[in-house]
């Protein structure tokens, strides 16, 4: 079985440890997650995946809020690169991008890897900006470039990705211009 490549935009100030332990206890160890930071949900997504040994990658801005603690299981990256530019290499390197709710550098992480031609699921109802997306409906413009996928449940979130991560491995999703 093939390691799966997570990434996951999400808020950077608020916590929600239920949506993070949702989450991550639907997902298997074959998942390495890709993280931009330890602050905000994405702590409680890191510290979630922690109790269960899966692998994080932190692939942190210049100058990070907080950096993650020194674990077996985290991998941190400092890009030296301003929080936009970290995005790039989130969306890069993760084989699905799932947004657990957030503003707008999530919504900036959709659109990214909508653009790189990977699928994005999209956790709605969460009263943050990203909830928006779901007016654009499950593409962002007529390019077609890649899919939204939107769900009101964190396990359903991670079930999704998981299909779309494996699907995604067997596809060419190389980076389309525009």
């Amino acid at each position: 079985m093939r390691i799966l490549n997570i990434g996951v935009a999400a808020s950077s100030e608020d916590s929600n440890k239920e949506v993070a332990q949702e989450f991550v206890s639907t997902l298997n160890s074959q998942v390495r997650l890709f993280l931009g930071g330890y602050w905000g949900l994405m702590k409680d997504i890191a510290d979630a995946a922690s109790e269960r040994d899966m692998t994080v990658v932190f692939l942190l801005p210049l100058n990070p809020k907080e950096s993650p603690p020194r674990r077996p299981e985290f991998i941190t990256v400092d890009t030296g690169m301003e929080y936009r530019a970290r995005s790039v290499l989130i969306c890069r390197s993760s084989d699905v991008l799932v947004a657990l709710g957030g503003e707008a550098g999530t919504i900036i992480e959709v659109y990214m890897a909508y653009a790189m031609g990977k699928p994005v699921v999209v956790l709605s109802n969460t009263g943050h900006a990203s909830d928006r997306l779901e007016l654009m409906g499950d593409q962002l413009d007529k390019r077609r470039t890649s899919r939204l996928y939107y769900t009101k449940n964190p396990g359903e979130a991670a079930k999704l990705a998981l299909t779309l991560a494996g699907e995604s491995r067997t596809e060419n999703t190389s980076y389309t211009h525009g």
